[in-house]
């Protein structure tokens, strides 16, 4: 088949899709499996492997995913309950200003997401949008944009984020220059896909405020179930799995990988393990310590696995539709297509990694296919090791495009924030856009300059 028909074929697609989901409100799995079905049928791929590629898709994806959003929403549902969440959210507030709570939410989200997943950060933080906004620090869009503009800025462009890191090393790109330019790209981009855009965006899209479903003390405080968490307790406990993690990536640097202690390090600081740990925390500290019982503790933990399953499916679906258009060589014949027009290396990187991006979802998937496009035209070139870091910004900026119904990022977005399709569009989607825009912008500045 040719390259412009499998193009064609990702893109009708993707339209189906946005159509059996936004109009005909098919739900999203259902929606996401057949659409899936029927690009790998029109895509010539035999039955047989199309079963298959599926099976894949969902086991490759949730096998993550699962542990990570189950884990999370436990840890969050006990912090939140407990009023942890709300002593956090009303420190931020009284500390920066109500009119300032978007820029601090956004920041955390920049700093935070350095040693974890775009996945981890959003579970393990999102409660930080609710908190504020409750103790009247910006509304619920406004900090949610920020945050999730926060998070994706730093996935995007810093390392020691899994995909910049990675896509930097592959192209053999100096360190000593991603990480500043990584920071000219991201903060920027923070400021407007967050705070501003947030704002604008928040005055046409109102993001509903959940109930708060845990106990707050208003004068005396008659048990010490009733007595809020101190603000160094709550803190602590969302710091410790950061901890963990950024702990694991610096000590790996120093320690051989034949050493014992490699492998423990790569095991304590494993997202599994320091959720884990952060989960028994909470309930000793926040829960058995305090005079909860253990069935209550677990009551909580049981309330955050039900919405949790819807995420977990859907996420899981969407690693369907990504694998069967991944099997499918849709990836490659776009690099092809793109590979015969006469423009700049890193409008070149950034295309490739935008159009994979938009064709299959996943950012990391884009940005190391991107890789393997942009590769074999770099070593002829012969490019310094500054300008393979403009090159890693400018692919981390495409792999921020226009992120849709086929990408886990989305369905984050939509369920725990608890809206439609078309409002996660409208904010999700054109926020990770402009966070990506944004970075392509401050690439070709710097591309312009050395």
């Amino acid at each position: 088949m040719s390259d412009m028909y499998l193009i064609w074929t990702a893109v009708g697609s993707i339209l189906l899709l946005l159509f059996l989901v936004m109009k005909a409100r098919l739900h999203a799995v259902i929606a996401l499996i057949l659409v899936s079905m029927v690009a790998g049928i029109a895509t010539g791929m035999s039955p047989a492997d199309i079963n298959k590629t599926i099976q894949e898709g969902m086991a490759g994806t949730l096998g993550f995913i699962a542990v990570v959003v189950s884990l999370g929403s436990m840890f969050g549902r006990v912090m939140e309950q407990t009023g942890a969440l709300d002593v956090i959210g009303q420190t931020l507030v009284r500390k920066v200003g109500q009119k300032y709570t978007p820029w601090a939410v956004g920041l955390t989200g920049l700093i935070c997401a350095l040693p974890l997943f775009f996945d981890v950060a959003v579970v393990l933080l999102i409660g930080l949008v609710f908190a504020t906004a409750r103790r009247g620090g910006g509304t619920v869009t406004a900090n949610g944009c920020a945050l999730l503009a926060g998070i994706a800025a730093c996935q995007a462009y810093l390392i020691p984020t899994a995909g910049p890191i990675l896509v930097a090393s592959q192209l053999g790109a100096d360190f000593g220059y991603v990480i500043p330019f990584g920071i000219l790209a991201a903060v920027p981009a923070m400021i407007l896909a967050g705070p501003i855009y947030g704002n604008w965006i928040s005055k046409r899209v109102e993001m509903p405020l959940p109930p708060l479903k845990g106990k707050e003390c208003a004068g005396e405080c008659a048990s010490d179930q009733e007595i809020p968490p101190t603000f160094g307790l709550a803190l602590g406990l969302i710091l410790l799995p950061l901890i963990m993690i950024g702990l694991k990536s610096i000590a790996l640097h120093f320690i051989a990988s034949t050493s014992p202690m490699y492998a423990w390090f790569e095991f304590i600081g494993h997202p599994f393990t320091a959720i884990l740990v952060a989960c028994f925390m909470a309930f000793y500290l926040l829960g058995f310590r305090r005079g909860l019982s253990k069935q209550e503790v677990m009551d909580i933990c049981s309330s955050a696995l039900q919405p949790a399953g819807v995420i977990i499916l859907v996420t899981g679906a969407g690693g369907v539709f990504k694998q069967v258009l991944v099997d499918s060589g849709v990836g490659q014949a776009v690099g092809d297509f793109l590979a015969q027009y006469d423009l700049s290396v890193v409008v070149l990187a950034f295309l490739f990694a935008g159009f994979v991006r938009v064709i299959q979802g996943s950012a990391t998937v884009a940005m190391l296919t991107a890789v393997g496009l942009i590769q074999p035209m770099l070593e002829p070139m012969h490019l310094s090791g500054a300008e393979l870091a403009v090159v890693t910004i400018a692919i981390g900026g495409g792999a921020k495009l226009l992120s849709h119904v086929n990408d886990s990022g989305f369905w984050l977005a939509n369920r725990y924030l608890n809206l439609t399709e078309k409002q996660t569009l409208q904010t999700w989607t054109v926020t990770d856009t402009i966070v990506g825009l944004t970075g392509f912008c401050v690439a070709l500045v710097i591309f312009s300059f050395i």
